[in-house]
């Protein structure tokens, strides 16, 4: 499949006013909608904003074609978890790690599930562009502050902080998108709000332990 890059996919310009903020939170809203009702193979920019009532010469003013608008959707999706994880390390910063494993899990799951139907519509898009960079950029950015995070745990005896973060962002990540992909029955997700706070704990618990081992062998 032919996926466009992330610098062909830049919208034309970016809302300055209320009222053009205002037009593109409908377009938004529209572009959900429209996925759900017919899949991301009927969506059209003239469908869009048709729903979102606004002119076609409007949605072009902002996105020149539908990889645009699609691409869109997936980076404010993005910028949601991003803003949910940075306010979650600052108010976590020096707890302890069982604390610091329940609260980002929880940030986490609360930025995932706050609009359950555009997660999912979202999810159903991403495949149809190339978000290497993207994700590398992103994932690189939740790794380095989930290590600061862990280092400011008094508790914290990492022997290599950076790989736990990284072990602990994809286990966050992951385990959200397999529980939404397969099947978000409320049954799944309460499952998850339960399950995944300890997971990341007993991870967290694990490796601090080993980090500890380590470091008694080191002295020794």
């Amino acid at each position: 499949m032919n996926r466009p890059a992330p610098s062909l996919l830049q919208p034309r310009k970016m809302p300055q006013q209320a009222r053009s903020a205002a037009t593109i939170e409908a377009i938004y809203t529209a572009t959900i909608q429209v996925l759900l009702a017919d899949g991301v193979a009927r969506l059209t920019t003239t469908r869009v904003a048709a729903r979102a009532g606004v002119s076609v010469g409007t949605m072009y003013q902002y996105y020149p074609h539908k990889q645009a608008l699609l691409f869109a959707i997936v980076e404010r999706q993005m910028e949601t978890i991003r803003g949910a994880m940075l306010g979650a390390a600052a108010r976590l910063e020096g707890c302890d790690l069982a604390t610091i494993a329940e609260g980002l899990a929880t940030a986490w799951l609360d930025a995932k599930m706050a609009d359950m139907v555009s997660s999912r519509a979202i999810y159903g898009i991403a495949a149809e562009f190339d978000l290497g960079e993207v994700m590398s950029r992103t994932m690189a950015q939740m790794v380095e502050v989930i290590g600061r995070l862990l280092a400011s745990a008094p508790d914290a005896r990492f022997a290599d902080v950076k790989s736990v973060g990284i072990m602990l962002a994809t286990l966050l990540g992951g385990s959200v998108r397999v529980a939404m992909e397969v099947e978000a029955s409320e049954e799944n997700l309460a499952c998850l709000r339960r399950e995944l706070p300890r997971a990341c704990q007993a991870y967290l618990a694990a490796s601090n332990a080993r980090g500890r081992g380590d470091a008694a062998g080191h002295y020794e």
